[in-house]
């Protein structure tokens, strides 16, 4: 399957051989991502980033992907100072910024806009996140931090226990790494939710399709035993239009919990931002220095998946071996006093 020219909205666009492939060219990149190389393919190109929608990790790291491939960025993060505030149309907000630009990725809180940006160009669309919707990229990167977690010792991810925990409901993030993860064999899925916040049942639906064996709780303290990865996810409180907002402390994800019933090789991960309010019950901050925490490890991959998957969009996949050159700027080190040692060891 190519991706050239292709838009992506979804994670059911993937199959396990294109993330593999995806994969391969992401560990390529990896040092154009940590500034230790240049590979400029992309030069003379632009992306548009529209964000309607607040955005840390994925708009800087899609406009970083694209600015160290060679390309520009165009970026507008505020709906307020677009035309769209004056009565303007997604459709012909897309169709004028098509004409600037070789690719956008847009954001929205409204689950089908990108769909009607989508239909309105002929350049590819890069679904950033809609709504409740999906968020193929954050699952890509998901999973290339899961392929390089499980690589460290040669296990795969084929057999495994993954557990998914908190909204999974309105939690996009998990939408979309269901659907990915499950493109792997003979998986135990457990999803761990309040029963109003748990997973969708078309999803659960298409996972077990694929041979995967479901298991739903509410209890973390028992489901989380034995699990190969706990995915925790925030409470999407912003999504709620009145209802309940808030779930008990047994979903705080912590070093209490985690030393009582994970084990040592456990993969922890959190699609973040993580709330650190008090009694938000999200993950916690005391596992900061817990070498099982991946979620740095996960934001460090969001560049060389965003890069590969931008260059496979944009058809320049093929010219990166070639394009590699040493860069030449001074580069600090990169981790801080609340990385774990084992992270200070990794590639990434």
């Amino acid at each position: 399957m190519s991706l050239t020219g292709k838009h992506v909205l979804s994670s059911e666009l993937f199959d396990r051989d294109e993330l593999e492939r995806l994969f391969s060219l992401a560990d390529l990149l990896v040092p154009v991502a940590r500034g230790r190389k240049v590979a400029r393919v992309l030069e003379g190109a632009v992306m548009a980033s529209l964000f309607f929608e607040a955005s840390t990790r994925t708009r800087l790291s899609c406009e970083s992907a694209f600015l160290r491939l060679g390309g520009g960025v165009l970026s507008c993060t505020n709906a307020e100072l677009m035309s769209i505030s004056k009565g303007e149309s997604y459709a012909d907000t897309s169709r004028v910024v098509s004409g600037y630009c070789d690719l956008m990725v847009v954001r929205h809180p409204d689950d089908d806009a990108v769909h009607e940006f989508m239909a309105a160009t002929n350049v590819p669309v890069i679904n950033g996140g809609n709504g409740a919707g999906e968020h193929p990229t954050q699952a890509l990167l998901d999973m290339f931090t899961l392929h390089r977690e499980f690589g460290r010792d040669g296990r795969g991810l084929d057999g495994r226990r993954v557990a998914l925990v908190g909204d999974l409901r309105y939690g996009r993030t998990v939408h979309s790494l269901i659907n990915l993860i499950s493109l792997y064999e003979d998986l135990t899925i457990v999803c761990v939710a309040p029963a109003h916040l748990g997973m969708p049942v078309a999803l659960l639906e298409r996972a077990e399709m694929r041979g995967h064996r479901i298991e739903l709780s509410e209890s973390p303290e028992i489901a989380l035993k034995d699990a190969d990865v706990v995915y925790a996810t925030r409470l999407q409180t912003e999504r709620f239009g009145g209802g309940p907002v808030s779930y008990g402390e047994e979903f705080r994800i912590d070093k209490s919990l985690v030393s009582r019933v994970c084990r040592a090789d456990t993969v922890i991960m959190h699609p973040l931002p993580r709330d650190s309010r008090a009694g938000s019950n999200d993950l916690a901050m005391d596992l900061n220095s817990d070498s099982r925490l991946a979620i740095f490890r996960q934001t460090d991959s969001g560049i060389p998946v965003r890069m590969a998957l931008f260059a496979s969009v944009l058809g320049v996949a093929e010219q990166i071996p070639d394009a590699l050159r040493p860069a030449t700027w001074y580069r600090p080190e990169y981790t801080g006093p609340d990385d774990a040692p084992f992270y200070r060891n990794t590639a990434l």
